[in-house]
């Protein structure tokens, strides 16, 4: 399987958007909002699913593309994408359900069907 993987600056802002639909609206509303707002939220695929998959379960393809991505991270890009998985009910559950914790986090891949993939590895 090829994954398109998102960048972890790309993955904390994606995985931030998902929070931040929970939280309230700001209490000023634009005077006009433009057309196609409404065309432009619905063609967006919100988090329908999440898989977390620990990186020695894939490919060693796959697996060296995430390495090389998470070599070329820097220490703050590491810290924006484990506060949005903190600040992500949906995904931190998912997260934790499987025995992981944020810290555990390579990176994260939102596809057109709503499927966010989330690829781990154990600390130690």
């Amino acid at each position: 399987m090829r994954m398109n993987m998102i960048a972890t600056a790309a993955a904390a802002i994606l995985l931030a958007g998902a929070a931040q639909a929970q939280a309230p609206a700001p209490a000023q509303k634009p005077a006009q909002p433009p057309a196609s707002s409404t065309q432009d939220q619905s063609s967006k695929p919100g988090i329908r699913s999440i898989n977390v998959v620990e990186i020695n379960e894939l490919s060693d393809a796959t697996k060296s593309q995430v390495n090389d991505l998470v070599g070329k991270r820097t220490a703050d890009e590491q810290q924006q994408l484990q506060k949005a998985i903190e600040n992500a009910p949906m995904v931190k559950s998912a997260v934790e359900a499987k025995g992981f914790k944020s810290s555990d986090v390579l990176i994260a891949q939102l596809n057109n069907d709503g499927v966010l993939t989330v690829v781990t590895k154990r600390a130690g």
